[in-house]
């Protein structure tokens, strides 16, 4: 199974990279989790956001290839506890498509994107800083393949 996390952003600090990466080398080898990065485009004091949103948008959905489930994460997406989230992972898997988990930048997603989501997934009604997103994901995953793996790391 394959899972992509296509985020707004780069050059994060290395605590970050550091973080992503030990999540991800946990997974096996049948469960990659992959990161792509798209450059956030600059904002200026007079910039058209909208623009940009939409830039980024079709920056991201470029990664997409026909048939691959689209996941977007969203504060008004639905939040899964660990074992919902477990039970997500175990469908993905079985339904055998490469699976993206879609982070917007600081202005959040194009409507572009959200309108392709087969899933909205919440990870807090809280605004979180996108670096730590990245780990948040990272470390739930991996967590939610403790769950269905019976790993002693979830207790």
């Amino acid at each position: 199974m394959r899972l992509r996390l296509i985020a707004v952003g780069s050059r994060m600090p290395k605590w970050v990279e550091e973080g992503w990466h030990e999540y991800a080398k946990r997974l096996p080898a049948e469960l990659s989790l992959e990161l792509v990065e798209i450059p956030l485009n600059t904002r200026g004091k007079n910039a058209d956001v909208a623009r940009l949103i939409r830039q980024e948008g079709e920056a991201m959905l470029s990664k997409v290839q026909p048939g691959e489930r689209i996941v977007t994460l969203e504060v008004h997406g639905k939040p899964w506890s660990t074992e919902q989230l477990a039970t997500e992972l175990d469908r993905w898997r079985l339904d055998a498509r490469t699976v993206n988990l879609m982070v917007g930048g600081p202005e959040g997603l194009a409507p572009e994107v959200c309108a392709r989501a087969e899933q909205r997934w919440s990870l807090s009604p809280l605004t979180l800083p996108h670096p730590l997103v990245r780990i948040l994901i990272g470390e739930q995953i991996y967590r939610a393949w403790t769950v269905l793996s019976g790993h002693p790391y979830h207790k």
